[in-house]
């Protein structure tokens, strides 16, 4: 998607904890509008939003202190992009936002000494394998059937989509290959799209 198509779309990136300042230098070279979310007034006027990786328990903590899980629960529910990586995939399981019907295992590759690198064919992602850099990664135990498993390590699942929502185990924001940033932007784009349709036939 080149930056163009990308000029008017309002994207948030939660800023609670972990490394959200990446995300938001990739998103902003893709063209996006990019917004720190820190309290529900931030969420005003979004087109999506990414939850970062981090520290899943912290990050839960702090959406519940800033009353920001509700909103975020209902917004995600309503159709709004939200895209979470490492932890924001935690983030996004049943046992926590439930935006997403999946389960995710905390840690399942191991500690911070057993982080690696591999290349990833991921669905919905053209022009070959991508980097994939898994920092205490999670995996997806478990799934619904709304859920799209896009790629796999060692038969666990790694990545997934669930309508708008996407999640994915490891750091895209880091590997320098933007292709799971625009697979996210294609999505808001359409919500957007959608919108704007939509406020357009109103009388």
């Amino acid at each position: 998607m080149p930056p163009a198509a990308t000029a008017k779309l309002a994207v948030g990136v939660l800023a609670l904890q972990g490394g959200f300042q990446a995300h938001e230098r990739v998103l902003a070279r893709l063209g996006a509008q990019v917004r720190e979310v820190r309290v529900p007034g931030d969420l005003a006027g979004l087109q999506g939003l990414v939850i970062p990786g981090g520290e899943s328990t912290t990050i839960s903590l702090g959406l519940e202190r800033e009353g920001l899980a509700g909103p975020l629960r209902e917004l995600a529910r309503g159709g709004l992009p939200v895209f979470g990586s490492c932890a924001g995939l935690v983030v996004l399981d049943r046992e926590h936002l439930g935006a997403m019907d999946i389960v995710a295992q905390r840690n399942a590759f191991g500690r911070q000494i057993s982080s690696f690198e591999c290349d990833l064919e991921l669905g919905g992602v053209a022009d070959g394998p991508l980097r994939a850099i898994f920092i205490r990664a999670p995996w997806i135990a478990e799934h619904g059937p709304e859920v799209e498993i896009l790629a796999e390590v060692d038969g666990h699942g790694v990545a997934a989509r669930q309508g708008r929502r996407l999640a994915v185990a490891f750091h895209s924001e880091l590997s320098g290959d933007d292709r799971v940033h625009r697979l996210f932007l294609d999505a808001v784009g359409d919500y957007a799209g959608g919108a704007a349709r939509s406020s357009a036939s109103q009388p």
